[in-house]
């Protein structure tokens, strides 16, 4: 088990900044204002060898009044009850302030090591205010810089000074948590909901809007299944976000959507689905995640009946892409309808996490393609032939067809709806693809075609092309004149030596003509045309 460290301080000394580095991540958001983490965050992480969970908390204050400053106090107080080891954090630019010591009187009462951090230490100007952390009474100060990384191997060693007495006792990993991902506008009551679900007051809450800024991840275990809830910031239309903190918060909830599994949509009863509640809804489908709807503040409805019907109605037509998603009505004030949204959600990750045969695909398939054909494009009809499942979460399914780019989307749609009815499938996101069969890569133009090759001097080509292509290349032998008259047609003169009668040159391996040589002088040339190499002139008689 890793140790457990607290990271505390006055608003703006750095704190998120430290956690960010030690976790390796920008998980907390970090702005130049004070006051931006609201909430303790957990997170694991580690320096050295050294395995940490850390908590970063609020900007302390010396408040105990019903603002929102007195319920952040509250958070970090819990992170000091909750922490095993405390780094207490101040401004070394700054020097000590009245904060400073105020905190400072109130950390001598935990009864836990404490670590004196002296921030943003980098430049000339932090060395007086390192000197004033002497006089908090915590020991030699650590000067460290969060946004450079400087000062990392002294922290570490007194890390390891600091817990050097504290027992860790080691436990067997957790199975794989379910990730929910609770969102919705702002004040709807998602903080509510989750702090209903864990019976503690664990995440900060009040009638102001927009109370949570960062995505805050909370273990928890439901009928011995680990759960992760995931509260994230509320949403508000897209026009409406000018400030860069909140831009921010909203990058952070989409993410929270991305990396999420079951997603709960939280709504107010009394104006349900409008245009941001559909546009959130819409950006889980496309993510592929399972979603839930909830109705909040429940309690107030004086109908209950009607209304959900009137609800479910408007879900369905609004949102036919997400048909059958689980819808519970709940009132997180007093727990009215709460032990309705565990089993939904399990149900919803049961669906979204499903696995088909293919053959029982392969078999409603031929089914549903009897029951409904597919239309003609062109003339032409479209033939499904085979039908698997390729993964699941969500369940993503392949279809090869002949001509599939002509498959028309209504189709399509045809084929999902039935798919989601017939293995019930209902709310989660289904994914289909229609593929072609693999081409010929021998055909003409396909991947092993290869060039085009000439065939004109193949051992199997016909005998009549062979026998011309030899009397060509005989043809192209013959020199000089000869070519000449061969082509034409004339038949070459022939002379008779020393008064040698032209009968008499007929016997084979006789010369029965002299011509001249393409370089001059005289060649013997035989009766197949061919120049005799054995005699350099004419026999004499």
């Amino acid at each position: 088990m890793a140790l457990k460290v607290a990271i505390v301080g006055r608003p703006n000394v750095g704190k998120s900044t430290l956690f960010n580095r030690l976790v390796g991540k920008r998980l907390a958001l970090v702005d130049d204002r004070p006051g931006v983490t609201r909430d303790r965050r957990y997170a694991d992480g580690n320096i050295g060898d050294m395995d940490l969970t850390l908590i970063d908390t609020a900007g302390y204050e010396d408040v105990t009044d019903d603002s929102l400053e007195a319920r952040m106090r509250e958070q970090t107080e819990a992170a000091l009850d909750d922490a095993e080891v405390v780094m207490f954090m101040m401004d070394a630019r700054e020097g000590v302030t009245s904060l400073d010591r105020i905190f400072a009187e109130r950390l001598r009462k935990v009864h836990k090591p404490i670590i004196l951090l002296a921030n943003k230490s980098e430049s000339r100007e932090s060395g007086g205010g390192v000197g004033e952390a002497h006089a908090l009474g915590f020991g030699e100060p650590v000067a460290i810089s969060a946004e450079h990384g400087e000062g990392m191997a002294d922290l570490y060693q007194a890390l390891l000074a600091a817990s050097a007495d504290i027992f860790i006792e080691e436990i067997d990993e957790p199975d794989k948590p379910i990730r929910i991902a609770i969102i919705g506008r702002p004040n709807a009551g998602k903080s509510t909901l989750i702090n209903r679900m864990l019976g503690e007051d664990r995440l900060l809450t009040g009638p102001e809007a927009g109370i949570t800024r960062d995505s805050i991840s909370v273990d928890w275990e439901y009928e011995g299944q680990a759960i992760r809830f995931v509260d994230t910031a509320g949403m508000r239309r897209k026009a409406r976000v000018q400030e860069k903190l909140e831009k921010l918060s909203v990058a952070d909830t989409i993410r929270a959507i991305t990396f999420a599994e079951v997603v709960v949509l939280v709504m107010d009863k009394d104006d349900a689905f409008d245009t941001q509640d559909l546009q959130l809804a819409d950006l889980v489908e496309r993510e592929g995640r399972a979603l839930v709807y909830v109705a909040s503040k429940w309690d107030l409805e004086e109908e209950p009946q009607a209304k959900m019907a009137e609800l479910k109605s408007l879900a369905e037509n609004k949102l036919p892409q997400l048909k059958g998603s689980p819808f519970v009505a709940l009132s997180s004030h007093n727990g009215r309808g709460i032990e309705r949204l565990m089993p939904a959600i399990i149900k919803a990750y049961e669906t979204w996490s499903v696995k088909v045969k293919t053959k029982d695909l392969n078999t409603w398939l031929a089914m549903a393609t009897q029951r409904h054909p597919p239309p003609a494009v062109n003339g032409k009809r479209v033939k499904p032939k085979y039908m698997a499942q390729t993964k699941a979460r969500p369940p993503t399914f392949v279809l090869m067809a002949s001509r599939a780019s002509d498959m028309p989307e209504h189709y399509q749609r045809y084929l999902v709806n039935s798919l989601r009815e017939s293995f019930d499938l209902p709310g989660t996101p289904i994914r289909l693809t229609v593929k072609s069969g693999a081409p010929n890569p021998y055909a003409e133009g396909g991947a092993k075609s290869g060039p085009e090759r000439y065939k004109g001097t193949a051992k199997t080509a016909p005998r009549k092309v062979l026998k011309a292509e030899k009397a060509a290349e005989a043809l192209s032998n013959l020199p000089g004149k000869a070519l000449e008259q061969k082509k034409s047609g004339i038949k070459p003169k022939v002379k008779a030596l020393g008064g040698l009668k032209a009968s008499s040159s007929k016997k084979a391996g006789q010369s029965i003509a002299i011509q001249k040589g393409a370089r001059g002088g005289a060649r013997q040339v035989s009766r197949s045309g061919r120049v005799r190499t054995g005699q350099k002139h004419a026999p004499k008689k």
